[in-house]
């Protein structure tokens, strides 16, 4: 009896090319499946990395990155230092070297915008800054100082001899200028503490001193459109 190969010859090479199709394409598809598995596993892992970064960056201080720049700087300067201290140059005159026209004025005109006035922050810092402001205002008169300090004599340099209490007499100049600069403190402090008049014959149509000021700025802006609504509602003549 004749075998099946021997009968149908054609129907079996004509199965093995799809049978060899058939398994190439299952191939492919399970190196499509493992790649695609691969790459799952590996985003999984840099979003579990990514997730450790951001929660170390959610604990450390609000101004973390502005203390790491800083330090960063703080050691690039102590390494600029010892370069410089090795090479026997001067660390500051190096450091003006390397600073750019643009960046000099940049500065410059940063430290002009400058409010060095912080507002109140005790009376030692006011009184500070009074006594820089008042010393800034200061011009000597250097040939006075010369002719007082050859006629003086003892009494410009005294010892622990020289009896000088009372003997000094100020100028004419002086005293005007002392004056008018007590003066001009004055009128100073009385556009700092200046208050409004009160006027107890003003009519009264607010509720605390809150109310009264929204009353005067609602009356500056729109005083002249109610004006004579406001004198029918008094008349009692209002429609």
């Amino acid at each position: 009896m004749a075998s099946v190969s021997e009968v149908c010859p054609a129907a079996v090479t004509e199965d093995e090319p799809a049978e060899s199709l058939a398994s190439q394409k299952r191939e492919a598809r399970l190196r499509k499946f493992r790649e695609l598995h691969f790459k799952r596993n590996e985003a999984r892992k840099l979003n579990h990395q990514e997730v450790v970064e951001e929660d170390k960056r959610l604990k450390l201080p609000t101004n973390w990155e502005a203390k790491k720049a800083r330090l960063e700087w703080e050691l690039a300067e102590s390494e600029k230092k010892k370069e410089c201290a090795a090479r026997g140059e001067d660390y500051n005159r190096v450091k003006l070297l390397e600073i750019t026209a643009d960046d000099a004025e940049r500065w410059e005109r940063k430290k002009k915008k400058k409010n060095p006035d912080t507002g109140f922050a005790g009376y030692a810092e006011a009184q500070f800054r009074q006594y820089q402001r008042l010393t800034k205002q200061i011009r000597p008169d250097l040939e006075g100082y010369e002719k007082l300090r050859e006629e003086s004599g003892e009494d410009f340099y005294p010892t622990s001899n020289s009896l000088i209490h009372g003997t000094h007499v100020p100028t004419k100049e002086g005293i005007d200028r002392m004056v008018e600069d007590v003066e001009k403190q004055i009128e100073k402090r009385a556009k700092y503490s200046r208050r409004r008049a009160y006027n107890d014959d003003a009519d009264i149509d607010y509720i605390n001193e809150r109310n009264a000021k929204f009353n005067k700025k609602a009356e500056r802006f729109y005083g002249k459109y109610t004006a004579e609504i406001k004198q029918n509602l008094e008349r009692g003549t209002a429609v």
